[in-house]
Parts: C-alpha cells; structure tokens; sequence
C-alpha cells in the first residue's frame, strides 16, 4: 500500500470518528445538529468559516488562474477574507441576536412569504453550485494522488461519499470539529508545499526566468484587471453577508459578541492561502506547462516526496471536505426549515425534522454530483454562483440600517430582479462593459429596491435585536 493511500486512509478515518463522536449530540435534536446547539465559541466560528472559504475555489481554482495570470490570482482569497470581516463587523453579531435560522426566515419575518420562497430558490441554487465544484476539486486531488485507484470522476465519488457521509452522521457538530483537522491539515500541508515545490525548481529566480515574459507573473496587480478584482472583494463581501453557509455558522455562536470575535479571527486565517496556493500554480507553469490548468495543483504537489505529497493533497482534500459539508448541511436547512416545515409539514416532531434534514442532504448532495460532471472552470463558476447573493445582501442592509426605506414586497421583486438579472448577463453581451457582473447586480437590485419603496406604501416592522452574552 502507498504512502499517499495510507495517509488519505488514515485521514477519512479520523473525519468519520470524529463524525461518530459528535453523533449523539447532533441527535438530541435539530438546534443541536443543524446549529450546534448554539454554542460554538470563537476559535470553532473561526475555523469553520476558515473551512468553509478555503474549498475547491479558494486552492485548486486559484492555482489553476494563476496557472493562467500569475500571482494576482491569490486576490480571491484576500476578497473571501474581507468578507468574513465585514461580516463579522456588520453582519454576524446582528443575525446571532434576531435568533433566525436562515435568510428566508429573515426575509418572511419582516417582508413576505413570497420573500421567503423566492430566496429560499436563490440560495438552493447557489449552493448547489458550490457543492457542485467541491466535487470538481476533489476528483482531480485524488486522480492525482491515487492515480492507480481513481479516476477523475472515480475521484469526484469517493469525494461524494465522504463529504455526504460526514454531513448525514454529525451536522453541524461533526462540520465544526472536523474542520479544526481540517484548517491545521490545510496550512501544514501548504505552507511545506511551497517551500519545498520553489527549493525543486530552484529557486525564485530560476522559477522567474522560465516563466513565458508576456507577464509579470509575481506582480500581484498584473495578469487581471482591477475592475475584476474589485469585483471579487465586492462578491466575497456580498455573499459573507447572506449565503447560508456563513449564516449558519452566525447562528451556532453562544451569542452576538462570539459571532462577531469568530468571524473576524476567521478572516484574518483565511488571507495567506490565496497567495500561497497562486504561487504553487506559477511553479506548474514552470515545471508542467503542458498541464489542464485545473490540476496545476495537485500535479506540482504530487512532485514533492511521498510523505509531503500524500499529506498536502490530503490537506487539499480536507479544504473541500470542509467547504463540502457545511454547505451541504446549509442547503438541507433550507429546505428543511423554509419549504418543509414552513409548507408542507409544520407540525412536524424534532426527531423527524432531523430525519428529514438528513434526508435531503442526501438527495442535494447526489444532485450537486451530477452538476459537478457538467461543470466548467472553479472560479468562474463561483463566482457566477455567488453572485445570485446580490439581492439578498442588498434587502438585508436596506433592512437593518435604512428600514424606512423598506417596503412589504421589497424582498420579493428584488431577488426575483437579481435572479433574472444574472439570465439576462449571459445573453446580453453588450452589458459586458462592465466588467464583471457584479455590478450589474449590484446596480439593478439598488434601483429596484428604491423603486418598490416609492411604489409599495406599506412598510415593514422595524428589527428587533436580543443581545445575549455569554
């Protein structure tokens, strides 16, 4: 047996005990396996919002940009990371205290129920995206790693495997304390990787010369526009706000203050690996220029000594591991919470509501599968997914800092516009001029918003805030 094989073996296993450890406690009921039991300190907030950035997009996306544009490719990371800290500055601490679940749950307690459909949609969507490319990722980690046992997409089913099993088992729970493996697994395993990958190409200077010269590859402002990367930091710090995955983790905290100190200490975690993950993809220009550019990664990583390599490409896999679970425990929330029990079933039992979240983790995480066969590059694809969060970031803000400006069918129109919005991108080229489709989103939610508000007269209720400290 490999060196690889056996430290993947090893790693499966320890995520599954810590899964089975945590399992009674995710069965006492749906707070405890959905949310924790609202009780995650600082440092599990923060390692799980770590996870949850540092995926498929955020290791294997970046190298493979980089492959393609250099070190500024390392900015998405950055952007997740600005994120994480407005969210906790603005956002976390304000969710945690209105003691809400999800975001159409937000949306239909100061808006509508059509509010709350609509965006319950949107969110289903974006995180089925998501989930989707963790799959991608994690099949060309292990075709690369284990190329005797898996293929690419015999790859992306084991992933399959693992990340649902994980998710079923322990919830929220299982997430949370996998993820502290998974973080430590991540860091060890890059920061070594670029050490050692650099020392094998000889050097920064060698690695510099080799490089094609229409670029300069380790300028962090060349190879992509900065209206592109503004656009980055834009996405990243509309979705923090709103996506369910951050949400979630907001709502496990003790209170506020944990949600806010957990957010903040995540986002500065979360920084150094763009970069270090871009500079890996510059060594595979170098060292593999006839490669896929999606596995830049893994092959520069596989060129490293059996110990270094099977830990690193482990720790990558534990990067999609981490973003897999809680974004496929947010999506069983979604359904769960904002169709089943507020729809079909509202007097369903606590132990059947775990039941059925656990349920339709499985059906998403089988559908997401099917998605990642078909799916195109990580970070374009991520990008376009995270964008749908527009409206729902832009109802929020307009909720909690302009609430006179906010109208009962405000939610409704603006997500529908935002949908509808990114549809319209994809067939109107001319829209293109600017740049990145952010914009456009950000644009067209805004004039919406203030139209309802102009047309619509009935207003909403003002937030309430219950501020519990620990």
């Amino acid at each position: 047996m490999s060196i690889q094989l056996i430290i993947v073996c090893v790693y499966i296993a320890l995520l599954f005990g810590i899964s089975f450890y945590v399992k009674r406690r995710a069965d006492k009921g749906s707070a405890e396996y959905l949310f924790a039991g609202r009780k995650l300190s600082p440092a599990l907030i923060a390692v799980n919002i770590t996870g949850l950035a540092v995926g498929a997009a955020s290791t294997v996306g970046v190298a493979e940009n980089a492959f393609k544009v250099g070190m500024a490719a390392g900015w998405y990371n950055a952007a997740w990371s600005a994120g994480a800290i407005i969210m906790g500055l603005v956002a976390a601490g304000k969710l945690r205290a209105m003691k809400i679940s999800t975001i159409p749950e937000f949306f239909e307690k100061y808006y509508d129920t059509k509010g709350r459909v609509i965006s319950a949609i949107g969110l289903v969507i974006i995180m089925s995206v998501i989930t989707a490319l963790q799959y991608l990722a994690g099949g060309a980690i292990l075709a690369s790693l284990l190329p005797d046992i898996f293929s690419f997409k015999g790859g992306m089913m084991m992933s399959a495997v693992v990340f649902i099993g994980i998710t079923l088992i322990g919830g929220l729970w299982s997430s949370g304390l996998s993820n502290i493996v998974s973080v430590c697994l991540i860091y060890l395993g890059v920061l070594y990787s670029c050490v050692a990958a650099v020392s094998n190409a000889g050097g920064i200077g060698n690695i510099t010369a080799q490089l094609p010269p229409t670029l300069d590859w380790f300028d962090p402002l060349a190879g992509i526009p900065l209206a592109v990367v503004i656009g980055w930091f834009i996405v990243m710090i509309t979705q923090a706000i709103t996506a369910q995955g951050p949400v979630q983790i907001a709502c496990g905290a003790r209170d506020a203050k944990t949600a806010r100190k957990g957010f903040i200490l995540g986002g500065i975690l979360i920084f150094p690996i763009g970069f270090l993950c871009a500079l890996l993809g510059i060594v595979a220009k170098v060292s593999f220029p006839d490669i896929t550019a999606t596995m830049a990664l893994p092959k520069v990583v596989m060129s490293l000594n059996p110990v270094a390599s099977g830990t690193t490409l482990a720790a990558l896999w534990a990067a999609d591991v981490s973003t897999a679970c809680t974004i496929l425990l947010g999506a069983g929330t979604l359904f769960s919470q904002d169709i089943y029990k507020r729809f079909i079933n509202p007097s369903v039992s606590d132990e059947k509501f775990v039941t059925v979240n656990r349920l339709t983790i499985f059906g998403v995480g089988l559908i997401t599968l099917w998605f990642a066969f078909n799916a195109a590059g990580i970070l374009k694809t991520m990008i376009a997914g995270l964008s749908m969060t527009t409206a729902l970031t832009c109802v929020f803000l307009f909720t909690v800092f302009a609430p006179g400006l906010c109208r009962r069918s405000s939610a409704f129109y603006t997500t529908l516009v935002g949908l509808l919005g990114l549809v319209v991108w994809e067939f109107v080229p001319a829209l293109h001029v600017l740049q990145h489709v952010i914009y456009f989103e950000w644009l067209i939610c805004i004039v919406t918003f203030l139209a309802v508000a102009v047309i619509d007269k009935t207003p909403i209720k003002v937030p309430e805030y219950v501020e519990e400290e620990a």
